[in-house]
């Protein structure tokens, strides 16, 4: 007896290929909302220092959590014992990419900022063999001076050189060893505990620093601000969910659509059009991303969440 056709899946599909399908899907929103996020940034940071940016970035940002964190009075949420020192680490470190990755956005190109966030998945093997005595696959080995020689280009030391690159690439350095951290964390703690606790450890920490520089913002500065918020936490549950739909292997390739958003706000906004020096560097960089997201195809989808 044949099945009928509705049961056969969408459009004949199988439930493997409609689970690849959302995956993308969830991925190539979440990596439009990064960019959104970047071009909101980049507009504020005309006005807004960074460190005020980074701040608001992060108190906004736990906004979507708040029922959790009111929930039990966030009893749930609170990380575990032995595990402080943990999150702590996790919370500097990727409070430093943050601060990196936005400083890059405000000075480069906007498709170059996004592009050198995009290098941390290429240091991620290094610091996982360092650390955690994890052994590189042979794919993740070779990854490693192919993504390099894509920064070179990016940095473009026969060119006109920016300094600001060198921050943007540092940032994606921190952003890697926060992401093994998240990895070292989620062996015991649950994913919505590592994000919460990033968010009000960093929010706690960005605090000083924002006093320091203080300037109330104009109704459109509060606008934009509010926009990197929202933006990046959508943007980080969107990306979640997309892993939890596909393996990185099978969707990787789809979180490098926010360089082509991100030039896309550029050229709309700013007039920037990207050179055949900067493609060439995107095509390495995102070929050894794709090559170190082959080390670990079952990572936990939490270790994917983005340092901005």
């Amino acid at each position: 007896m044949s099945r009928p056709a509705s049961a056969a899946g969408f459009a004949g599909t199988s439930p493997y290929r409609q689970q690849l399908v959302l995956g993308a899907v969830l991925i190539t929103t979440s990596e439009l909302l990064f960019a959104t996020m970047g071009a909101a940034l980049k507009l504020a940071a005309v006005g807004v220092p960074i460190a005020m940016i980074v701040f608001f970035r992060s108190l906004f940002g736990l906004l979507p959590f708040l029922p959790l964190l009111l929930k039990d009075k966030g009893t749930g949420l609170r990380p575990s014992p032995g595990t402080w020192p943990l999150h702590l680490l996790r919370a500097v470190v990727g409070l430093s990419a943050m601060s990196c990755f936005f400083y890059a956005l405000a000075h480069l190109p906007l498709a170059d900022g996004m592009l050198l966030k995009m290098t941390a998945p290429v240091f991620m093997p290094i610091i996982a063999a360092l650390w955690l005595a994890e052994r590189p696959s042979r794919p993740a080995i070779v990854a490693v001076p192919v993504g390099l020689a894509g920064v070179v280009l990016i940095l473009d030391p026969t060119g006109e050189f920016a300094p600001a690159a060198l921050v943007g690439l540092a940032g994606g350095v921190l952003a890697a060893w926060a992401k093994v951290t998240v990895r070292r964390l989620t062996r015991s703690e649950p994913a919505s505990r590592v994000v919460v606790s990033f968010g009000v450890l960093a929010t706690l920490m960005s605090a000083p620093f924002a006093l320091a520089v203080w300037q109330m913002p104009s109704m459109t500065e509060w606008g934009l601000l509010l926009a990197v918020g929202l933006c990046a936490s959508g943007g980080q549950w969107l990306l979640t969910r997309g892993y939890g739909a596909a393996s990185p292997g099978q969707i990787g390739p789809f979180t490098y659509s926010s360089v082509i958003f991100a030039a896309g706000w550029g050229a709309l906004l700013w007039g920037e059009v990207p050179d055949t020096v900067f493609v060439a560097g995107a095509i390495l960089i995102a070929g050894a991303g794709l090559l170190a997201l082959r080390q670990d195809h079952r990572r936990s989808a939490a270790t994917m969440v983005e340092e901005d």
